[in-house]
């Protein structure tokens, strides 16, 4: 807490923040995180849509390599993520915002959110372990789908309503006690690691839906836009933990119903057609 009075927080709460040379810049600053989260998560939505309809759903990592799957796997989560932790950025972005301009803030804020998707990258290599061995297994036993899917669903149900997701789920939902801790971060890559820090936790919050994604595909548009926004209703609705806790109920529900209706599971499947090709 020595730290706070000189942290980007303590000049977002101020009651009269002032930016450099001691200008007022409160609507500017909030226009300017809105318009970095819009920037980032809309090209990312429609290079995402692009790369779905040319590829379509199927096992696995769909024939990808590493640095490809991850590069498709960071657009995927900007597109998804950036949306629900706009409280969290623009609240530290203003505070950043006060401290510094120019270039310095730009930087500043780009290494946050930096940050942010460096966390959901280390995660995509499990993501893509994780496809890798399911497609694998799939390929070799077909059979094995229903299984691989019914697995997944209970697991992301046991998740969502386990401990672990409701600790990150606060957090997300509060950060403000948070980000009093960020404030006592020092040195050159401090951004960096608020970044880091939030979005373990935004990892932790959302890992039980993405898992969903092995029996519903990766590419799946319907369920990349589904999760989106239960993403985004379950970290700003004031109901959110209801939801989460249903969507628990409902991944049991469909873990049981996954070993009798191949239908549910379309990332398990052979290779669909790509969209234009429907």
């Amino acid at each position: 807490m020595r730290h706070f009075w000189n942290s980007p927080l303590a000049a977002a709460r101020s009651p009269a923040p002032t930016g450099a040379g001691g200008r007022l810049l409160p609507a500017r600053d909030l226009a300017a995180a809105w318009f970095l989260i819009v920037l980032i998560a809309v090209p990312a939505w429609v290079l995402t849509l692009g790369q779905a309809r040319d590829m379509g759903v199927e096992p696995g990592t769909m024939g990808l390599a590493l640095p490809l799957f991850l590069l498709l796997w960071v657009t995927m989560m900007a597109a998804m993520m950036l949306p629900s932790m706009a409280p969290v950025a623009i609240t530290w972005v203003r505070g950043i915002g006060r401290q510094s301009s120019g270039w310095t803030r730009t930087a500043r804020t780009v290494e946050f959110v930096g940050g942010y998707l460096l966390v959901w990258t280390a995660f995509g290599l499990l993501a893509y372990a994780a496809l890798a061995l399911t497609g694998g297994l799939v390929g070799d036993h077909p059979t094995a789908a229903r299984w691989i899917g019914a697995v997944a669903f209970l697991l992301a149900g046991l998740y969502q309503l386990g401990p672990l997701k409701q600790v990150c789920l606060r957090h997300c939902r509060d950060p403000m006690s948070h980000l009093v801790r960020y404030a006592g971060f020092r040195g050159p890559a401090r951004d960096l690691r608020v970044g880091v820090h939030h979005g373990a936790y935004c990892v932790g919050c959302c890992a039980g839906l993405m898992v969903v994604l092995i029996p519903l595909g990766v590419m799946n548009v319907a369920a990349m836009a589904g999760l989106a926004v239960v993403i985004f209703v379950e970290k700003l609705w004031s109901r959110g933990p209801l939801l989460a806790r249903g969507m628990g109920v409902a991944f049991l529900v469909l873990g049981v119903l996954a070993l009798f209706q191949d239908w549910l599971l379309p990332g398990l499947q052979g290779a669909m057609p790509p969209m234009d090709d429907m």
